[in-house]
Protein backbone atom coordinates (compact mmCIF):
# COMPACT_ATOMS: atom_id res chain seq x y z
CA UNK A 1 0.00 0.00 0.00
CA UNK A 2 2.77 2.38 1.27
CA UNK A 3 4.67 1.35 -2.67
CA UNK A 4 1.67 2.00 -4.29
CA UNK A 5 1.41 5.08 -2.98
CA UNK A 6 4.64 6.46 -3.20
CA UNK A 7 4.97 5.27 -6.73
CA UNK A 8 1.89 7.32 -7.50
CA UNK A 9 3.32 10.21 -5.70
CA UNK A 10 5.95 9.94 -7.90
CA UNK A 11 4.25 10.01 -11.07
CA UNK A 12 2.15 13.08 -10.10
CA UNK A 13 5.21 14.76 -9.41
CA UNK A 14 6.46 13.90 -12.80
CA UNK A 15 3.38 14.75 -14.45
CA UNK A 16 2.97 17.87 -12.77
CA UNK A 17 6.84 19.27 -13.45
CA UNK A 18 6.77 17.69 -16.86
CA UNK A 19 3.12 20.34 -17.09
CA UNK A 20 5.61 23.32 -16.25
CA UNK A 21 8.38 22.57 -18.31
CA UNK A 22 7.08 23.94 -22.06
CA UNK A 23 6.40 27.27 -19.54
CA UNK A 24 9.94 27.16 -18.49
CA UNK A 25 10.50 26.58 -21.84
CA UNK A 26 8.77 29.35 -23.19
CA UNK A 27 9.99 31.73 -20.32
CA UNK A 28 13.64 31.33 -21.33
CA UNK A 29 12.88 32.08 -25.15
CA UNK A 30 14.66 35.44 -26.25
CA UNK A 31 12.35 38.42 -26.92
CA UNK A 32 11.57 39.10 -30.56
CA UNK A 33 13.54 41.85 -32.18
CA UNK A 34 11.48 45.25 -32.31
CA UNK A 35 11.07 47.50 -34.72
CA UNK A 36 10.09 51.68 -33.74
CA UNK A 37 7.94 53.03 -36.05
CA UNK A 38 8.41 56.48 -35.49
CA UNK A 39 5.44 58.48 -37.24
CA UNK A 40 5.43 62.10 -37.54
CA UNK A 41 2.27 61.84 -38.62
CA UNK A 42 -0.57 59.72 -37.75
CA UNK A 43 -1.83 55.91 -38.19
CA UNK A 44 -3.30 55.00 -41.17
CA UNK A 45 -4.27 51.43 -41.99
CA UNK A 46 -2.92 51.74 -45.55
CA UNK A 47 0.86 52.91 -44.61
CA UNK A 48 1.10 50.53 -42.12
CA UNK A 49 -0.09 47.39 -44.36
CA UNK A 50 2.48 48.21 -47.00
CA UNK A 51 5.18 48.33 -44.15
CA UNK A 52 3.94 44.92 -42.58
CA UNK A 53 3.65 43.08 -46.28
CA UNK A 54 7.12 45.13 -47.14
CA UNK A 55 8.81 42.67 -43.80
CA UNK A 56 7.32 39.41 -44.59
CA UNK A 57 9.13 39.48 -48.15
CA UNK A 58 11.77 39.64 -46.14
CA UNK A 59 10.76 36.40 -43.53
CA UNK A 60 9.03 38.61 -40.75
CA UNK A 61 5.52 38.89 -39.54
CA UNK A 62 4.48 41.09 -36.80
CA UNK A 63 4.05 39.24 -33.39
CA UNK A 64 5.48 36.16 -34.72
CA UNK A 65 9.18 36.61 -35.36
CA UNK A 66 8.96 40.39 -34.83
CA UNK A 67 7.44 43.01 -33.00
CA UNK A 68 6.56 46.43 -34.13
CA UNK A 69 6.27 49.53 -31.73
CA UNK A 70 4.36 52.28 -33.19
CA UNK A 71 4.29 55.57 -32.00
CA UNK A 72 2.86 58.61 -33.54
CA UNK A 73 3.39 62.40 -32.94
CA UNK A 74 0.39 63.44 -35.06
CA UNK A 75 1.94 66.50 -36.63
CA UNK A 76 3.08 67.76 -33.11
CA UNK A 77 6.98 67.85 -34.21
CA UNK A 78 7.76 68.68 -30.20
CA UNK A 79 6.56 65.12 -29.56
CA UNK A 80 9.28 63.49 -32.03
CA UNK A 81 12.46 64.07 -29.84
CA UNK A 82 10.26 61.96 -26.61
CA UNK A 83 8.94 59.39 -28.91
CA UNK A 84 12.28 58.83 -30.68
CA UNK A 85 14.43 58.83 -26.99
CA UNK A 86 11.46 56.42 -25.67
CA UNK A 87 12.22 53.95 -28.58
CA UNK A 88 16.11 54.18 -27.98
CA UNK A 89 15.32 53.46 -24.58
CA UNK A 90 13.53 50.21 -25.39
CA UNK A 91 16.84 49.26 -27.49
CA UNK A 92 14.95 48.53 -30.67
CA UNK A 93 16.71 46.68 -33.24
CA UNK A 94 15.92 49.63 -36.38
CA UNK A 95 14.11 52.37 -36.27
CA UNK A 96 11.62 53.17 -39.10
CA UNK A 97 10.72 57.01 -39.51
CA UNK A 98 7.87 58.42 -41.41
CA UNK A 99 8.52 61.71 -42.48
CA UNK A 100 11.69 64.22 -42.59
CA UNK A 101 11.43 65.81 -38.80
CA UNK A 102 10.78 61.77 -37.66
CA UNK A 103 14.10 61.33 -39.43
CA UNK A 104 15.93 63.98 -38.15
CA UNK A 105 14.54 62.86 -34.64
CA UNK A 106 15.69 59.56 -34.86
CA UNK A 107 18.76 60.57 -36.25
CA UNK A 108 19.39 62.85 -33.51
CA UNK A 109 18.41 60.59 -31.03
CA UNK A 110 21.12 57.94 -31.92
CA UNK A 111 24.14 56.91 -33.91
CA UNK A 112 24.23 53.30 -33.61
CA UNK A 113 20.31 52.17 -34.27
CA UNK A 114 19.80 51.89 -38.13
CA UNK A 115 17.38 54.10 -39.27
CA UNK A 116 15.36 53.19 -42.18
CA UNK A 117 13.22 56.89 -43.36
CA UNK A 118 10.34 57.40 -45.52
CA UNK A 119 10.49 61.38 -47.08
CA UNK A 120 9.09 63.50 -49.29
CA UNK A 121 12.01 65.53 -49.70
CA UNK A 122 15.34 65.24 -51.31
CA UNK A 123 16.89 63.59 -48.27
CA UNK A 124 20.22 64.73 -49.54
CA UNK A 125 19.66 68.26 -49.94
CA UNK A 126 18.06 68.35 -46.42
CA UNK A 127 20.96 66.91 -44.80
CA UNK A 128 20.09 63.53 -43.98
CA UNK A 129 22.01 62.06 -45.32
CA UNK A 130 25.58 62.08 -47.60
CA UNK A 131 24.33 60.47 -51.22
CA UNK A 132 21.44 58.53 -52.36
CA UNK A 133 23.59 55.72 -53.17
CA UNK A 134 25.88 55.23 -50.19
CA UNK A 135 24.20 57.16 -47.32
CA UNK A 136 26.49 56.56 -44.76
CA UNK A 137 25.92 56.43 -41.25
CA UNK A 138 23.30 53.76 -39.43
CA UNK A 139 20.79 55.36 -42.10
CA UNK A 140 18.82 55.00 -45.48
CA UNK A 141 15.08 54.46 -46.46
CA UNK A 142 13.24 55.76 -49.23
CA UNK A 143 12.39 59.02 -50.58
CA UNK A 144 9.26 60.04 -52.62
CA UNK A 145 10.78 63.79 -54.05
CA UNK A 146 9.84 64.20 -57.37
CA UNK A 147 11.79 66.92 -59.09
CA UNK A 148 8.70 68.21 -60.68
CA UNK A 149 5.90 67.57 -58.02
CA UNK A 150 5.91 71.18 -56.92
CA UNK A 151 5.96 71.93 -60.70
CA UNK A 152 3.10 69.39 -61.26
CA UNK A 153 0.33 70.71 -58.86
CA UNK A 154 0.50 74.12 -59.65
CA UNK A 155 0.35 72.82 -63.60
CA UNK A 156 -2.64 71.06 -62.46
CA UNK A 157 -4.20 73.71 -60.81
CA UNK A 158 -3.74 75.79 -63.73
CA UNK A 159 -5.32 73.45 -65.79
CA UNK A 160 -8.21 72.85 -63.38
CA UNK A 161 -9.12 76.99 -62.93
CA UNK A 162 -7.24 77.96 -66.22
CA UNK A 163 -8.68 81.79 -65.22
CA UNK A 164 -6.12 82.20 -62.22
CA UNK A 165 -3.18 83.91 -62.81
CA UNK A 166 -2.30 83.51 -58.65
CA UNK A 167 -1.99 80.72 -56.79
CA UNK A 168 -1.03 80.03 -52.91
CA UNK A 169 1.31 77.50 -51.55
CA UNK A 170 0.66 75.98 -47.70
CA UNK A 171 4.01 75.15 -46.68
CA UNK A 172 4.98 74.31 -42.51
CA UNK A 173 8.21 76.77 -41.54
CA UNK A 174 9.02 73.77 -38.63
CA UNK A 175 10.09 71.38 -41.37
CA UNK A 176 13.25 71.13 -42.99
CA UNK A 177 12.17 70.42 -46.53
CA UNK A 178 10.56 73.65 -46.96
CA UNK A 179 12.93 76.06 -48.62
CA UNK A 180 12.99 73.15 -51.30
CA UNK A 181 9.66 73.18 -51.48
CA UNK A 182 8.88 76.77 -51.79
CA UNK A 183 11.64 77.55 -54.34
CA UNK A 184 10.51 74.44 -56.63
CA UNK A 185 6.91 75.97 -56.72
CA UNK A 186 7.98 79.57 -57.37
CA UNK A 187 10.04 78.70 -60.04
CA UNK A 188 7.93 76.51 -61.61
CA UNK A 189 4.79 79.35 -61.32
CA UNK A 190 7.46 81.92 -62.73
CA UNK A 191 8.06 79.56 -65.56
CA UNK A 192 4.26 79.61 -66.41
CA UNK A 193 3.73 82.85 -65.79
CA UNK A 194 2.20 82.93 -62.68
CA UNK A 195 2.40 84.21 -59.56
CA UNK A 196 2.47 82.15 -56.22
CA UNK A 197 1.60 83.79 -52.80
CA UNK A 198 3.85 81.43 -49.58
CA UNK A 199 1.50 81.25 -46.77
CA UNK A 200 2.24 78.68 -43.11
CA UNK A 201 1.23 77.05 -40.72
CA UNK A 202 2.89 75.71 -37.79
CA UNK A 203 -0.17 74.13 -36.52
CA UNK A 204 -4.09 73.89 -36.95
CA UNK A 205 -4.74 76.91 -34.77
CA UNK A 206 -3.38 78.67 -38.11
CA UNK A 207 -5.31 77.14 -40.77
CA UNK A 208 -8.29 79.94 -40.25
CA UNK A 209 -5.54 82.93 -40.71
CA UNK A 210 -4.05 80.83 -43.87
CA UNK A 211 -7.73 80.38 -46.02
CA UNK A 212 -8.54 84.17 -44.83
CA UNK A 213 -5.09 84.97 -46.52
CA UNK A 214 -6.43 83.14 -49.39
CA UNK A 215 -9.08 85.89 -50.11
CA UNK A 216 -7.02 88.59 -49.53
CA UNK A 217 -4.16 86.92 -52.03
CA UNK A 218 -6.80 86.83 -54.49
CA UNK A 219 -5.62 83.29 -55.01
CA UNK A 220 -7.26 81.26 -57.38
CA UNK A 221 -6.54 77.95 -55.70
CA UNK A 222 -4.11 76.19 -53.15
CA UNK A 223 -1.78 73.94 -53.34
CA UNK A 224 -0.59 71.91 -50.39
CA UNK A 225 3.25 71.11 -49.74
CA UNK A 226 4.09 67.94 -48.19
CA UNK A 227 3.73 68.02 -44.67
CA UNK A 228 3.27 65.27 -41.41
CA UNK A 229 0.99 68.58 -39.82
CA UNK A 230 -1.14 68.58 -43.11
CA UNK A 231 -1.09 64.96 -43.48
CA UNK A 232 -2.50 64.55 -40.23
CA UNK A 233 -5.04 67.27 -40.72
CA UNK A 234 -5.63 66.66 -44.39
CA UNK A 235 -9.34 65.95 -43.49
CA UNK A 236 -9.81 69.49 -41.82
CA UNK A 237 -8.11 71.26 -44.94
CA UNK A 238 -10.23 69.50 -47.54
CA UNK A 239 -13.36 70.60 -45.38
CA UNK A 240 -12.03 73.95 -45.15
CA UNK A 241 -11.30 74.39 -48.77
CA UNK A 242 -14.75 73.48 -49.85
CA UNK A 243 -16.11 75.51 -46.79
CA UNK A 244 -14.45 78.04 -48.12
CA UNK A 245 -15.05 77.74 -52.25
CA UNK A 246 -11.00 77.24 -52.92
CA UNK A 247 -9.96 74.51 -55.52
CA UNK A 248 -7.18 72.85 -53.66
CA UNK A 249 -4.66 69.95 -54.51
CA UNK A 250 -2.46 68.04 -51.73
CA UNK A 251 0.04 65.12 -52.36
CA UNK A 252 -1.97 61.61 -50.94
CA UNK A 253 -5.49 60.63 -52.40
CA UNK A 254 -6.48 60.24 -48.67
CA UNK A 255 -7.46 64.33 -48.97
CA UNK A 256 -9.74 63.77 -52.09
CA UNK A 257 -11.10 61.24 -50.15
CA UNK A 258 -12.33 63.55 -47.66
CA UNK A 259 -13.37 65.77 -49.96
CA UNK A 260 -10.18 67.80 -51.35
CA UNK A 261 -10.71 68.79 -55.27
CA UNK A 262 -7.22 66.72 -56.18
CA UNK A 263 -4.22 64.97 -54.95
CA UNK A 264 -1.00 64.25 -56.95
CA UNK A 265 1.78 62.23 -55.43
CA UNK A 266 3.41 59.41 -54.29
CA UNK A 267 1.98 55.62 -53.66
CA UNK A 268 1.67 54.95 -50.20
CA UNK A 269 1.63 51.06 -50.64
CA UNK A 270 5.19 51.51 -52.53
CA UNK A 271 6.66 53.70 -50.06
CA UNK A 272 6.06 51.72 -46.76
CA UNK A 273 6.21 48.31 -48.12
CA UNK A 274 9.85 49.19 -49.34
CA UNK A 275 10.58 50.06 -45.50
CA UNK A 276 9.57 46.96 -44.16
CA UNK A 277 11.48 45.50 -46.87
CA UNK A 278 14.87 47.13 -46.12
CA UNK A 279 13.94 46.86 -42.51
CA UNK A 280 13.31 42.99 -42.86
CA UNK A 281 16.81 43.14 -44.30
CA UNK A 282 18.66 44.73 -41.52
CA UNK A 283 17.29 42.37 -39.03
CA UNK A 284 18.95 39.82 -41.31
CA UNK A 285 21.72 41.72 -40.99
CA UNK A 286 22.42 44.27 -43.97
CA UNK A 287 24.17 47.35 -42.89
CA UNK A 288 21.80 50.22 -43.53
CA UNK A 289 24.91 52.88 -44.85
CA UNK A 290 25.16 49.57 -47.49
CA UNK A 291 21.39 50.39 -48.79
CA UNK A 292 21.16 52.93 -51.45
CA UNK A 293 18.38 55.05 -50.68
CA UNK A 294 14.93 53.54 -52.90
CA UNK A 295 13.65 56.32 -54.87
CA UNK A 296 10.04 55.90 -55.56
CA UNK A 297 9.15 56.77 -58.81
CA UNK A 298 5.23 55.51 -58.95
CA UNK A 299 2.80 58.87 -58.96
CA UNK A 300 -1.25 58.67 -58.20
CA UNK A 301 -3.81 61.51 -59.46
CA UNK A 302 -6.82 61.51 -58.06
CA UNK A 303 -10.00 63.71 -58.74
CA UNK A 304 -12.84 64.63 -56.64
CA UNK A 305 -15.72 64.92 -59.18
CA UNK A 306 -18.45 66.07 -56.47
CA UNK A 307 -15.77 68.90 -55.42
CA UNK A 308 -15.36 70.17 -58.61
CA UNK A 309 -19.12 70.26 -59.13
CA UNK A 310 -19.62 71.96 -55.76
CA UNK A 311 -16.96 74.80 -56.39
CA UNK A 312 -18.76 75.07 -59.62
CA UNK A 313 -15.74 74.00 -61.70
CA UNK A 314 -16.36 71.88 -65.27
CA UNK A 315 -12.91 70.02 -65.30
CA UNK A 316 -11.09 69.44 -68.94
CA UNK A 317 -11.64 65.97 -70.49
CA UNK A 318 -7.94 65.82 -70.66
CA UNK A 319 -6.98 66.63 -67.25
CA UNK A 320 -9.75 63.60 -66.37
CA UNK A 321 -8.62 61.30 -68.68
CA UNK A 322 -4.98 61.58 -66.84
CA UNK A 323 -6.65 60.60 -63.40
CA UNK A 324 -5.63 57.08 -61.91
CA UNK A 325 -8.85 57.76 -59.63
CA UNK A 326 -12.20 59.47 -60.11
CA UNK A 327 -14.20 59.91 -57.20
CA UNK A 328 -17.54 60.71 -58.22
Amino acid sequence: MMASLQRRDLIALIGGAALGWPMTVRAQQPPLPTIGFLDASVETAAKLAAFYAGLRTEGFINDHNVAVKYVAADGDYGQLPGLAAGLVHRNVAVIAAAGVPAAFAAQAATSTIPIVFAVGADPVAAGLIASLNRPGGAITGVTTAAADREQKLIELLHEAVPAATAFALLVNPSNPAVAGQTRAALAAAGAMGLQVNVLSAKAETDFDAVFAGLAAAHAGGLAIAEDELFISRGAQLAALALHHGVPAIFQYREFVMAGGLMSYGSNVAETYHQVGAYSGLILKGAKAADLPVYEATRAEFAVNLRTANALGLTLPPELLNRATQVFQ
